[in-house]
């Protein structure tokens, strides 16, 4: 199929290049001229495992374009998948700015009959929305179908989640946008994975379901973690047990210091924002937010433990991203952790395998050093914020004669209480 997809950011690149690679044509649209001069020659704005290998390939065959010009995508494209920004406001409902001016670029310049694939995370509704704009900006009135087909792209395993995904959730109105969605996805159904249609607007809310129950668990587990704490109770071992239930499972189900990310933040506030304005409750939603809040500043009391004096004093910070295998800041507890050290004089010193140049952005008066040991080297402690797997198989004893003390603070559980007490540590971890 002919394709366009409409903006270069984490989702539109995955799902361009993906789709690229099924053998379809494909013109990705952004207006950052600097970022579609390096994606055309191969070079990926974000780390993302096997993206860059994926944009090379596809565009030695050809198959993937890059442009900043929508008019050419919107008119060589059968398919026209919205990848946009969609922003949180201040009241935490969506800013659909970019969605809208977008239906308008496609209403203007469309020249014949489209399915218009919304993939960005939208409220309920938003596909009506887009109908009717295109429809009152039409300048030559031609048929069209608008579809809600919502991403489950987990960062550091987007690919894999593209091509092997849980399931394909597509909202549509009629069969004819239907046959052309089912034919579009057939690469990857054709293996036995679920593909789910349902109408625009229940497409819609599935995505926001979807990441407020995984962001429950988290949260739920999390409340858990102090009790555990003062009672001799082991929280890795409360998940497996209750993980081993068949109703519940075993994932998301991690004590640590909370969640962040582009995603789950955003849409765990726009869910309330939606519940609230049809005049529902959010009760549980609101206690969720609340509970990851504390989580994040939940380290900052176990690390005054182990140094009570933190003027002045050095600490590293292993691990800046929001989780492992990407190099996304945004809503990171990295950053509330760091904010809430510096607030009590700490210097800090970091270390993350991807984020550096990302968190240079965002966080001042930080040293960020070029390995985890010159991270920890005269540092009176180490806090583990994020469970990159370079510090699974670190060595420890080369660390510990690094610090100044042998300080460590383990946010995400990744070692065991007993293994570090031998190598003479001072240990503490989140509920255990």
């Amino acid at each position: 199929m002919n394709i366009c997809v409409v903006g270069c950011g984490y989702v539109g690149l995955v799902v361009g290049t993906c789709l690229a690679d099924l053998g379809n044509n494909v013109i990705n649209v952004d207006t950052d001229k600097e970022k579609i001069q390096k994606l055309n020659k191969g070079i990926s704005p974000i780390y993302e495992t096997g993206l860059r290998d994926m944009i090379e390939r596809n565009l030695e065959e050809k198959r993937i374009s890059f442009t900043t010009d929508i008019r050419e995508g919107i008119q060589k494209s059968d398919v026209i998948f919205i990848a946009v920004g969609t922003p949180k406001k201040d009241n935490n409902s969506q800013d659909l700015s970019q969605v809208r001016a977008v239906a308008k670029e496609i209403a203007k310049y469309m020249n014949g009959y489209k399915v218009i694939v919304n993939k960005s995370t939208v409220p309920v509704g938003t596909a009506d929305e887009i109908k009717k704009i295109i429809k009152e900006n039409q300048k030559i009135p031609h048929d069209f179908d608008v579809v809600s087909n919502p991403e489950f792209l987990r960062e550091g395993d987007a690919i894999r989640d593209f091509s092997s995904p849980d399931r394909i959730v597509i909202g549509t109105e009629n069969e004819r946008s239907k046959a052309i969605m089912e034919a579009l996805y057939k690469g990857i159904t054709r293996t036995g994975k679920p593909i789910l249609f349902t109408n625009t607007k229940t497409a819609e809310l599935i995505k926001y379901a979807s990441n407020a129950m995984l962001a429950t668990r988290i949260s739920f587990m999390n409340l858990l973690a102090p009790f555990c704490e003062k009672t001799g109770a082991d929280i890795k071992l409360v998940a497996k047990g209750i993980g081993l239930d068949t109703r519940i499972g075993p994932r998301f189900l991690q004590a640590g210091i909370g969640f962040g990310g582009s995603c789950f933040p955003k849409d765990v506030n726009s869910l309330i924002w939606m519940l609230e304005r049809q005049g529902c409750t959010a009760e549980i939603l609101r206690s969720v937010v609340d509970v990851n809040e504390v989580q994040k500043r939940a380290l900052i009391p176990k690390i005054k433990k182990l140094v009570p004096n933190l003027k002045e004093k050095y600490i590293a910070i292993w691990g800046l991203s929001f989780k492992p295998k990407t190099d996304d800041m945004r809503d990171a507890p990295s950053i509330v952790i760091i904010n809430e050290l510096q607030k009590l004089g700490a210097k800090i010193k970091a270390f993350d395998p991807e984020a550096i140049e990302n968190a240079k952005k965002i966080l001042k008066n930080v040293e960020f050093c070029d390995t985890p040991y010159n991270a920890a080297k005269g540092c009176e402690a180490v806090v583990l914020v994020t469970e990159w797997n370079v510090f699974r198989d670190l060595d420890l004893l080369k660390v510990k004669k690094l610090m100044n003390r042998p300080n460590i603070i383990d946010g995400r559980n990744i070692y065991e209480h007993e293994d570090m007490k031998k190598l003479g540590f001072n240990y503490i971890c989140v509920g255990r």
